[in-house]
């Protein structure tokens, strides 16, 4: 196994823990949320770990990494909510949560292994706040998609974007933890 993919798992791991965590506290509230919803708590998230980067400033006191560790799980409940749509129940046992959490993180895992091959681990010479900035990107273009009743001419759908995005946030923690 690589070392990107060793640093890769400990971040789902990290990330994976604190879903079971907050799914054991809270069950899986979050199944009241519609899609653009996940895609404007992602936002937030994105835009204050983008603000601190500005500014320096942090006066919540909470860290960037817990924000990246929030987007990672953000985007895996989305992920859920586009494509499990034959459950209908909004309260999911914790085991099924999980196991539809490892699905994704595990697609989002695989696509990572293609697209680090193809380009290079180009990210590894890429600075936080470019990462920061790419999920804001991929943020806009949901957000049209969105707007756009999910209809595209030419581009990848939304689900691409947070694929795209959990795995940005993965590389930023990569990053953060020197991994």
């Amino acid at each position: 196994m690589t070392t990107t993919n060793i640093a890769y798992s400990k971040v789902i791991e990290i990330c994976k823990e604190i879903y079971s965590k907050k799914t054991k506290d809270y069950g899986t509230a979050w199944r009241i949320l519609r899609t653009s919803s996940l895609t404007d708590q992602i936002f937030i998230k994105a835009q204050r770990i983008r603000t601190i980067q500005e500014t320096g400033e942090n006066r919540v006191g909470e860290n960037i990494e817990d924000e990246f560790v929030a987007i990672v799980n953000y985007c895996i409940m989305a992920l859920i909510q586009c494509n499990e749509k034959d459950l209908v129940m909004m309260e999911l046992p914790a085991e099924l949560a999980i196991e539809l959490y490892d699905k994704y993180a595990k697609q989002a895992f695989d696509l990572m292994e293609k697209k680090n091959h193809d380009y290079g681990e180009a990210w590894r010479d890429m600075r936080v706040s470019s990462l920061t900035d790419l999920i804001l990107m991929k943020l806009l273009r949901v957000k049209q998609i969105e707007d756009n009743q999910g209809e595209t001419l030419i581009s990848e759908g939304i689900d691409a974007n947070y694929f795209d995005m959990l795995n940005y946030a993965v590389f930023s923690l990569i990053h953060l933890h020197r991994l």
